[in-house]
């Protein structure tokens, strides 16, 4: 059986990382061994920290809602349980927006909210 030479595709395979790791410090951009490592890890973390944003954004949006239902006299929890049965459908996002750029449109949510508690 004939001997397979990896050459073009190694090299190949290097530029890719090589390219990929641009812009990181010291070895990390230089050697390939660690550059590789590097890279793994930095995917690694870029695929989990996607993730955690969409986490951190639906608590900012928690937080911001919950402040303005409190103004208003309802607790977070009690506004979601009234849209629920209200059968508004309204998800958190929407809900901080409203909160925060048109208080009229969100107290107007919350009195129906109320209503239906």
């Amino acid at each position: 059986m004939a001997r397979i030479k990896r050459g073009l595709n190694k090299m190949k395979h290097r530029r890719k990382v090589m390219k990929l790791v641009k812009g990181f410090r010291a070895a990390r951009r230089r050697n390939y061994r660690v550059a590789n490592e590097a890279l793994i890890h930095s995917l690694v973390y870029a695929y989990r920290d996607r993730r955690v944003r969409r986490r951190d954004f639906r608590s900012l949006w928690i937080t911001r809602i919950n402040a303005a239902a409190r103004r208003e006299g309802l607790s977070y929890s009690r506004l979601i349980a009234g849209l629920k049965r209200s059968g508004i459908a309204l998800n958190r996002k929407t809900l901080a927006d409203l909160a925060v750029t048109d208080e009229a449109a969100f107290s107007r949510v919350l009195e129906m909210a109320k209503a239906h508690l």
